[in-house]
């Protein structure tokens, strides 16, 4: 599992793609959640827009876990 570290009380799903560096920008984000390969609190997900909190799981087929914890 890898664990992410923000400043803010959320952030993005899209942000957080390309923070753990799995894409380089909001539109390769799009294009990468339109395959169905993320997963948020068992639900797939297709918004880049999602708000991801501390306490949700991310679940990314063929990368692994994400935890956002807050600084």
């Amino acid at each position: 599992m890898q664990k992410v570290k923000i400043k803010t009380s959320y952030i993005t799903l899209g942000q957080l793609l390309k923070k753990i560096e799995l894409v380089g920008s909001g539109g390769e984000a799009k294009l990468f959640l339109q395959n169905g390969l993320v997963k948020v609190n068992d639900e797939t997900e297709v918004r880049r827009g999602r708000k991801i909190y501390p306490e949700d799981q991310v679940q990314i087929e063929g990368y692994g876990n994400v935890q956002v914890f807050t600084a």
